[in-house]
């Protein structure tokens, strides 16, 4: 077989490499401070499959954003009342961090999740300023059936 050799480290390749160590968990460490936002739009988009809650501030800018599956619910389970609850529970506690307090919510969908949600954000202590509809409805009805060729 025949002896091993050892790769012996030199002092200023050490010191290197720790430097570049301290620079990349500096780098980490940086977190970007996130602007202190008073008031939020919450969009609650509920269909008979998932909700999805989006906040934005008023601008339009998402803040954050959360839905039954990426907290962990799978199938069915993902339009249930209860599923909404914990979205916004998930929600709330982001939103407490950055200072959001004043809230106006749009309300889409006939899912289950829609009023849930609108009561757990209420439950948290969030100011609600105002509440809206913006379920699409048709106005002119559904296309007609073709005619009966005889």
């Amino acid at each position: 077989m025949g002896k091993k050799k050892i790769a012996q480290q030199t002092a200023e390749e050490a010191l290197k490499e720790k430097n570049e160590q301290d620079i990349a968990v500096a780098k980490a460490s940086v977190v970007k401070k996130a602007k202190s936002v008073d008031s939020g739009r919450v969009y609650v988009n509920a269909s008979y499959n998932n909700t999805v809650i989006t906040v934005t501030d008023l601008q339009g800018n998402v803040i954050t954003w959360a839905s039954a599956g990426s907290i962990g619910f799978s199938g069915p389970k993902k339009a249930t009342p209860f599923a909404a609850s914990k979205i916004v529970a998930v929600i709330a506690e982001k939103l407490k961090n950055l200072g959001v307090m004043n809230l106006e919510i749009r309300a889409r969908g006939i899912g289950g999740g829609r009023d849930s949600s609108i009561r757990s954000f209420a439950n948290q202590g969030f100011n609600i300023t105002s509440l809206k509809d913006v379920t699409p409805v048709p106005h002119n009805g559904p296309r007609p059936r073709k005619v009966r060729r005889v």
